[in-house]
């Protein structure tokens, strides 16, 4: 797997940055967020560094769809009955690190804090 130097998520990745991880299998890791926006928020990352989704390449198809169907079940195993996903891509978009990863959030009681998401500190 190709590793970008200082890349976070390539060495939470190769676990030479400790992280409390949530799921894990060849391909992904879901991890909390460490500045989270939302009382539950969790990051699926791919293991291969990939910048973001405007970087996607043909082959890629396997590890998007895994990312998904991880978000899925990791909203289920939190309890979440409902739950917004997020990619942020490119700093125009809000994204602050430069390796795709998709934003779960949700754990909500209030509907003044979902009307409020995404939050505008998000991803920072």
């Amino acid at each position: 797997m190709k590793k970008e130097n200082d890349c976070v998520f390539c060495k939470i990745a190769n676990k030479e940055i400790p992280v409390e991880i949530l799921f894990e299998d060849r391909d992904i890791i879901i991890f909390p967020d460490k500045n989270p926006s939302a009382p539950i928020h969790h990051l699926v990352i791919p293991k291969k560094h990939i910048q973001s989704l405007a970087h996607l390449e043909k082959g890629d198809e396997k590890v998007i769809a895994k990312i998904f169907f991880a978000a899925k079940d990791d909203a289920k195993k939190a309890g979440l009955k409902g739950f917004k996903t997020l990619f942020n891509v490119g700093p125009d978009g809000g994204q602050i690190i430069n390796h795709l990863h998709l934003h779960i959030l949700g754990g909500w009681s209030k509907k003044s804090d979902i009307d409020m998401m995404p939050h505008p500190n998000l991803d920072k």
